[in-house]
């Protein structure tokens, strides 16, 4: 079968290089077509989403007191814009870094042949074409920022933290409430954008999925007894180190959404478990699900070298056994030396090796690393039942 030698470039593969936002950013010089100046891009997105916030509530009084719930005071407003923004936006460099190279490792182990390459390239044109459709981001921005106030209308449904006095985002009057000036760029401008940024990623995830869905369905090359344990497709489980910046973006967000309630409405931590528990598993399916669609391949990869290597294991014992055991080397052959010995011990590793292949391209420690990383911005809210000195002392008596 003919392969294909090392690529010196990757694939022309990239989430993020495209589309009309894209564009916009290069053209106002918050990106190039690299997508280099990520300080920038972060600082003036963030500052446009915060700032007016903070500006507005200054001039209303409503920034540190005031009201039920002030500006400052409001963990989630902190978390969403001044923790998770700028980690969607890190994210985005991350993973066009990563995932080019990530695709390119197709061919580079030659799980995708010469013959297949042409499909291949298909499938990477689909996808980028997809990345790029002005359709899909137009419509999105329909329905989050003209729609997104009857749809995630906050006025008709205030937290109960500060529903007496009003919070910084909403005054409290006789006849109802009313949206405050810094309520009212919150609604229409700071809201929309993180929710269509957000939403922008769950489309790139959605384009990645659809990506291996197609991949897995050309005909791969791939190896049982390749070192990795996954037939040669393990390095598809090293890109959700890309996704960390998302995962710790969601966290932040799912860690804001606890903190009020905890803060200013008498709440524990332990109530939110559920809430923990089902973030958690949905950032897992995120992450790691589009990878689940290789599994067929995998299973079928092990069944062929179990096969295949029995049948040449067996072969090798019966010579092997004949040899060195029925008497049948020559009188003059040293035992000692003998390479025979050797390779019936690779012959057992490559064979415990097909016998190691999972049902996916990850591992536990995949798994766990990103159960970490998610939970990592929510783990000061720990002190809120657990003093500090109590927690270290604990950690050290752990590990000591």
């Amino acid at each position: 079968m003919n392969r294909i030698h090392n690529s010196k470039e990757p694939p022309d593969f990239s989430l993020v290089l495209g589309g009309p936002l894209f564009q916009l950013l290069v053209r106002s010089r918050l990106a190039t077509p690299a997508l280099d100046l990520m300080k920038r891009r972060i600082v003036v997105i963030s500052l446009f989403a915060w700032l007016p916030l903070l500006l507005f509530s200054l001039v209303s009084g409503k920034a540190w007191g005031g009201v039920g719930l002030p500006f400052l005071y409001d963990f989630e407003m902190q978390a969403r814009f001044l923790v998770a923004l700028p980690l969607l936006i890190v994210a985005e460099l991350l993973v066009h870094r990563r995932m080019r190279l990530i695709v390119g490792q197709f061919i580079d182990r030659d799980i995708i042949t010469e013959a297949v390459l042409p499909k291949f390239k298909e499938v990477i044109a689909s996808a980028m074409k997809l990345r790029n459709s002005v359709a899909i981001e137009l419509v999105l921005f329909i329905l989050i920022f003209v729609g997104g106030y009857y749809l995630w209308s906050t006025v008709s449904g205030i937290a109960k933290i500060g529903a007496g006095t009003g919070t910084w985002y909403v005054t409290v009057t006789d006849g109802g409430t009313q949206l405050s000036p810094a309520g009212y760029w919150y609604i229409f401008v700071s809201r929309p954008l993180f929710q269509f940024i957000l939403i922008r990623w769950y489309f790139r995830v959605f384009i990645w999925a659809r990506f291996l869905w197609q991949s897995s369905r050309l005909e791969l090359n791939l190896i049982p007894t390749h070192p990795d344990r996954a037939a040669g497709l393990g390095f598809l489980g090293t890109i959700s180190a890309a996704f960390v910046p998302l995962l710790m973006a969601h966290g932040a967000l799912l860690a804001g959404l606890i903190a009020n309630p905890i803060f200013f409405a008498g709440a524990k931590l332990p109530d939110f478990k559920l809430e923990i528990v089902g973030v958690v598993a949905f950032l897992l399916l995120l992450v790691l699900g589009p990878l689940l669609v290789f599994s067929s391949h995998l299973m079928r990869a092990k069944r062929i070298g179990l096969r295949e290597y029995g049948i040449l294991a067996s072969r090798y014992v019966s010579e092997f056994d004949l040899k060195w055991v029925r008497g049948g080397a020559a009188d003059d052959e040293p035992l000692v030396g003998s390479g025979d010995i050797q390779s019936l011990a690779d012959l057992g590793n490559s064979f415990q090796v097909i016998r190691d292949i999972k049902p996916f391209p990850f591992g536990r420690d995949t798994v766990i690393h990103l159960v970490v990383f998610t939970l990592l911005p929510g783990m000061p809210l720990v002190l809120t039942m657990i003093p500090l000195e109590e927690l270290i002392s604990k950690i050290f008596g752990a590990i000591l």
